[in-house]
């Protein structure tokens, strides 16, 4: 069964913990976003995991350097789930997959901007990282790339990390990600940037669902 990840990116840490105890239900991941994380620091991790004991948190610092310590951190915070960039040293990324195994739990390393993914992704794999996370930035949307080329071709290669997508991903696009398989798909305004939020998380819920019987 794909999962569904929220990107809490442009809401408040009032207004996230306010929604989550709306829509949770329709949620399996909460991913507390790079823009929240800016804004509130760890304590929006603190608080929802406070709020919200049993849902699983990745926390999307995107680690580029002290990988043992940045993730110590977070996982010390309540994630379950750090993300680094796959662009960075592969020092960086092995510290954080060993720190993961201390706490028990997990690293996903993000694509965005990897010349390479072909060659990256079995090197991320053969490191020890649990997923993968297929990333189309905003400023990379904005000039028309969406994921589905990369994640065709990741889904090529990749063995053994469970594979995450994102990227402008809404309730009409959702189908042609399900298609492929992915194990996450991750919506942020596709959910929080609709007139009804919750109806959004609720209706993208039952895409899946239908989707996949």
């Amino acid at each position: 069964m794909v999962r569904l990840q929220l990107a809490v990116d442009t809401l408040s840490l009032e207004e996230a913990l306010d929604f989550l105890g709306e829509a949770s239900a329709y949620i399996d991941i909460v991913e507390v976003g790079t823009p929240l994380l800016y804004r509130s620091g760890l304590k929006a991790v603190r608080r929802i995991r406070e709020a919200f004991p049993g849902l699983y948190i990745l926390c999307d610092g995107k680690i580029m350097d002290a990988g043992a310590y940045e993730s110590r951190e977070q996982f010390e915070a309540g994630a379950d789930c750090v993300s680094v960039l796959g662009v960075t040293d592969d020092a960086t990324i092995r510290e954080c997959v060993k720190e993961a195994a201390k706490f028990g739990k997990e690293v996903s390393a993000d694509t965005i901007c990897i010349p390479n993914l072909a060659e990256r992704i079995g090197q991320l794999e053969d490191m020890g990282v649990d997923y993968i996370s297929v990333h189309t930035g905003v400023d990379q949307q904005a000039r028309g790339r969406t994921p589905l080329d990369d994640l065709k071709e990741i889904k090529s290669c990749a063995e053994r990390a469970g594979i995450s997508v994102a990227g402008g991903i809404r309730l009409d696009t959702v189908e042609q990600y399900l298609a492929l398989e992915p194990d996450v798909i991750i919506v942020g305004g596709g959910i929080l940037g609709q007139q009804d939020p919750k109806a959004a998380a609720r209706a993208m819920r039952e895409k899946m669902q239908q989707f996949q019987r």
